[in-house]
């Protein structure tokens, strides 16, 4: 089993530590927490090793999880790789692009494997679908959140709408053309909501909306290609594919057809993926112990993570202009 250590005991470190208790693919050592009150806590309350300093911990593992502020990635991570230690790193990777290309410089420097905490990734109901969706011409995206103070010093574009700049950026082969953005702080220093157009040199076209501010919550996707329109329900963890094919010649009497203007007939047919419940915070941190155990690319990487964020840095860049 992996050796392995939590810096930061946060809300989603406490997850994180929960999870890797359970899961028998790793050796859970302990955590550290800067916050003294807050790691007597979390010992007491769970059971789990405190350490007194993130040297201490660092030297006790074979792996960091590193779910501190994205203030303190950078210096989380330099520390883990230039010690040897393989690092999980929650995202955003890093607080700047230059901090992240220095990440990826060290990690392959001294070959450690790296993977960025992209949870949408593990989704079952993006995982049911993800080899359907192939050059996709229009994606739309909307990630809405009631408010919450917690994540509010930072943008809402490195807060929510990062998950679907990884997601976008995984399905779609091809650089980025033109970013166009605007955002609108209502309640925070910076953006609450954001609305983000990617134009690709393919011709794909990307609309992302995140606001922080809804009245409910919802992670939909839709996904436009030439044979098929795919729907993803990342929060209710459904997934919807509609596809048009010739029209047989003895068609079902319920069976949906559509005529254009020259006559020709297609029939419209829904497929519903099969989704398997997940828990997608195990799944990719037990994925990141088989590709180290099996010297395996893990499934995001330190390039992935580094490409989302430079993504997102950009389209916070349009803000300003």
């Amino acid at each position: 089993m992996l050796k392995i250590g939590v810096l930061g005991a946060g809300h989603l470190g406490k997850i994180h530590l929960k999870l890797l208790e359970q899961s028998d693919k790793y050796n859970l050592i302990g955590f550290f927490d800067p916050s003294t009150e807050n790691a007597k806590k979390v010992s007491q309350e769970f059971g789990y090793k405190a350490f007194e300093s993130v040297s201490a911990l660092i030297n006790a593992v074979d792996i960091v999880d590193i779910v501190t502020p994205t203030l303190s990635h950078f210096k989380c991570a330099e520390e883990a790789i230039t010690k040897g230690k393989h690092l999980f790193i929650e995202k955003p990777i890093s607080n700047t692009v230059s901090e992240a290309e220095a990440i990826k410089k060290l990690a392959s420097q001294y070959h450690i494997k790296g993977q960025v905490g992209h949870v949408e990734r593990f989704n079952p109901a993006f995982t049911a679908v993800k080899d359907i969706i192939k050059k996709p011409m229009f994606i739309e995206t909307h990630r809405l959140a009631e408010f919450n103070p917690r994540g509010t010093d930072v943008p809402v574009v490195l807060d929510l709408m990062i998950h679907d700049i990884d997601i976008i950026l995984s399905v779609v082969n091809s650089e980025i053309k033109n970013i166009y953005a605007s955002g609108v702080s209502v309640i925070s220093d910076t953006p609450d909501i954001a609305n983000a157009r990617i134009e690709f040199e393919n011709g794909c076209v990307a609309n992302l909306t995140a606001s922080r501010i809804s009245m409910k919550n919802m992670r939909k996707s839709r996904f436009f290609q030439k044979d098929a329109y795919i729907s993803v329900d990342f929060l209710e963890q459904k997934s919807e594919v509609v596809k048009m094919k010739d029209v047989p010649e003895n068609p079902d009497e319920f069976a949906m057809i559509l005529k254009n203007a020259e006559g020709k007939e297609k029939q419209i047919y829904f497929e519903n993926p099969s989704i398997k419940s997940n828990n997608a915070i195990l799944d990719e941190l037990e994925t990141f112990a088989n590709a180290i155990t099996n010297d395996l690319r893990p499934t995001v990487t330190l390039n992935d993570g580094t490409k989302a964020l430079r993504v997102a840095q950009q389209i916070i860049a349009c803000f300003d202009k």
